[in-house]
C-alpha cells in the first residue's frame, strides 16, 4: 500500500462526509485527498512524499472565475464589464470563499501541520478559501466542467440577486478602485512591504499607493486579506 492510499484510508470518514456535501463521488479519491493537503502538512510529513494542494488551487481559481463570470452575465445581461468585474471580485474574494468552504464543512477535513493546526489554521480565511478552490480543481479533473459548474452555480446563485450591491460594497478593493477612477481616472496599486513569521503563522504587510502617495498600510495573515484591510483604510482616507 502506498503512502497516498494510507492517507486516504486514514481520512476515509472525512472524505466520505465531504463527498456527501458535494453530492459527488470521486472516481479518483487521491485527487480529493490532495486537495485537502495544506503545504504545512506536506512539509512536516516529507516521508510520505505527498504534493500539497496549491496546483489544484490554481486550477480551481481559474475554473471558478469562468463559472462566476458566466453566471453573472446570465443574471445581469445589461450590466457593463466594469460592474461585472467588481461583482465577481466580491464573490470570489477570500472572505466570501471562506464562507463557502464552511458550508462544505471543510474546516474539519483540511490536513495541516502541527504548527498550523495549533494556531487555528483550519479557521483562517486564507486556508479555507484556498482549500475550497483546490476542491473545485480536484472536482474538475475528476469529472468535467459542467459538473463543477452545476455545483458552483447552486452554491453561488443564492448570493447573486437583490444582495449584489451589498456584496460589491463589501469588497473594499473594488470600492477604492471605483472612487479613484471616478475622481482621478487612475487606479491604486498594492505593494507587499514585508512578510514576517514562520511558514505556519506568517504576517503580511501591504501598502496601497495612489498617485505616488501611500494611502494606507495594513497587516494580516494573508496577502489578500492585508490588501483588503489596506483598501478599507484607504477608502476612509480618500473620503475624508
Amino acid at each position: 500500500m502506498n503512502d497516498l492510499q494510507q492517507l486516504i484510508e486514514a481520512n476515509a470518514s472525512n472524505l466520505s462526509k465531504l463527498q456527501s456535501c458535494l453530492k459527488y463521488n470521486f472516481s479518483d479519491l487521491s485527487l480529493l485527498a490532495k486537495a485537502l493537503c495544506h503545504r504545512s502538512f506536506t512539509h512536516e510529513n516529507t516521508e510520505l512524499n505527498l504534493q500539497d494542494n496549491e496546483t489544484l488551487e490554481f486550477l480551481g481559481d481559474a475554473v471558478l472565475d469562468l463559472i462566476i463570470s458566466s453566471l453573472l452575465i446570465k443574471t445581469y445581461p445589461d450590466m457593463n464589464e466594469g460592474e461585472l468585474s467588481k461583482l465577481r471580485a466580491a464573490l470570489v474574494n477570500e472572505t466570501h470563499l471562506a464562507k463557502m468552504a464552511k458550508d462544505f464543512e471543510l474546516e474539519h477535513c483540511i490536513l495541516l501541520g502541527r504548527g498550523e493546526k495549533k494556531s487555528g489554521g483550519n479557521k483562517k480565511a486564507s486556508i479555507l478559501s484556498s482549500t475550497y478552490e483546490a476542491v473545485l480543481g480536484a472536482l474538475f479533473l475528476d469529472s468535467d466542467f459542467n459538473t463543477v459548474c452545476k455545483l458552483a452555480e447552486h452554491h453561488f446563485s443564492k448570493k447573486i440577486g437583490p444582495t449584489h450591491r451589498s456584496l460589491k460594497q463589501a469588497d473594499a478593493k473594488s470600492l477604492l478602485q471605483e472612487l479613484t477612477q471616478q475622481k482621478h481616472n487612475d487606479t491604486p496599486t498594492y505593494i507587499l512591504e514585508k512578510t514576517e513569521g514562520p511558514d505556519h503563522d506568517k504576517t503580511f504587510t501591504v501598502s496601497v499607493f495612489f498617485l505616488g502617495n501611500v494611502l494606507a498600510t495594513a497587516s494580516a495573515k494573508s496577502k489578500k486579506a492585508a490588501e483588503q484591510k489596506a483598501a478599507e483604510l484607504a477608502v476612509s482616507v480618500f473620503n475624508a
